[in-house]
């Protein structure tokens, strides 16, 4: 890339999601914020909706694109291949998007979607026009199985419980996120359903064997703002120790920069506010159990899709996303 700055448009810049692109995109180097749309706050200051950027930029809400380079696409899932159907985007134009719509088929309008989990299509991403951004479990829940996927060592059903934050349902208000009702409250949702799992299956699948291993798939609604952490396990293969496992993981996430394997446990809160991916491996009783810990609206979302546009425009990897956890 020459000097001159990415020119970067933010498509439904309202919500959770687009508050994390600003958030990220306002101080990576590399990058000019030209727009950011919506379709209720046209000429707003954006620090009027999002308040902590306050002092941070002078950007307003706008209905243009004003010819960007990239196109985030932080929609609602299935609004995606509507904006596209009804905006004039260039064939140029490199379009990431964070919803759902592209991430089991990627070809849509002559554009085809690379499904964008760095750490299972890293190569494939750095060639990539457009990229379908994966879901915040799915990144997580992913995040477990990719070692044991590459080398063959999922061969039973996989088992997964795993807690979000009130974020991981979007910024519209709704009964289950209602601070009366979420404080002090766990609960289940989309038991066995989840929309995730399809992208899941699909990807392991190809990472691999090339068969789709059955996830069962236990997703439960946390009394915290944000972070994902998922247990996960399956039937351990005979022969292989503990250590195996966890040399397996190191060498597989080496080439990471955010996904690291730790011999302590670890918690939620190690990763909160970074694109950091936490795992950690146990065995017991003919299973091995993979922990694993993201936030939910950057490794899982906004920072994922930086890393994604770091890839596909020849930038570090890391670039901008040297995050501050937030520790206490």
């Amino acid at each position: 890339m020459t000097d001159k700055k990415l020119r970067v448009a933010i498509a439904g810049a309202t919500g959770y999601t687009g508050g994390e692109l600003l958030r990220i995109l306002l101080n990576h180097p590399h990058v000019e914020i030209v727009a950011a749309t919506t379709t209720s706050e046209e000429g707003t200051p954006v620090s009027h909706v999002h308040k902590d950027l306050f002092g941070e930029t002078d950007l307003c809400f706008g209905k243009e694109l004003n010819d960007p380079d990239v196109l985030f696409l932080c929609l609602g899932h299935g609004i995606s291949r509507q904006f596209l159907d009804t905006h004039d985007i260039p064939s140029e134009c490199r379009v990431i998007d964070l919803g759902n719509d592209f991430r089991l088929d990627g070809n849509y309008a002559g554009r085809t979607f690379i499904y964008g989990l760095c750490e299972s299509a890293r190569e494939e991403i750095r060639k990539a026009h457009d990229i379908a951004n994966p879901g915040c479990f799915a990144t997580a829940i992913q995040l477990a199985l990719l070692p044991l996927a590459k080398e063959g060592l999922i061969r039973d059903h996989v088992h997964v419980t795993a807690i979000t934050g009130s974020t991981g349902a979007g910024k519209k208000p709704g009964e289950t996120t209602h601070f009366s009702w979420r404080n002090d409250n766990i609960s289940i949702y989309k038991l066995f359903t989840h929309q995730h799992l399809g992208e899941i299956r699909q990807n392991i699948a190809r990472v691999g064997s090339g068969v789709e291993p059955v996830v069962n798939f236990v997703p439960l609604r946390g009394d915290f703002a944000r972070g994902i952490f998922a247990s996960v396990y399956t039937r351990s293969v005979d022969g292989i120790s503990l250590e195996d496992y966890r040399k397996l993981y190191e060498d597989y996430y080496a080439a990471s920069p955010f996904v690291f394997h730790k011999n302590e446990d670890i918690s939620m809160k190690d990763v909160v506010n970074t694109n950091k991916g936490l795992l950690h491996v146990e065995l017991h009783q003919g299973y091995v159990h993979i922990a694993s810990a993201i936030d939910n609206l950057v490794k899982g979302a906004a920072g994922q899709a930086v890393q994604n546009m770091n890839l596909m425009f020849g930038f570090p990897e890391d670039c901008g996303l040297r995050l501050k956890p937030s520790a206490f």
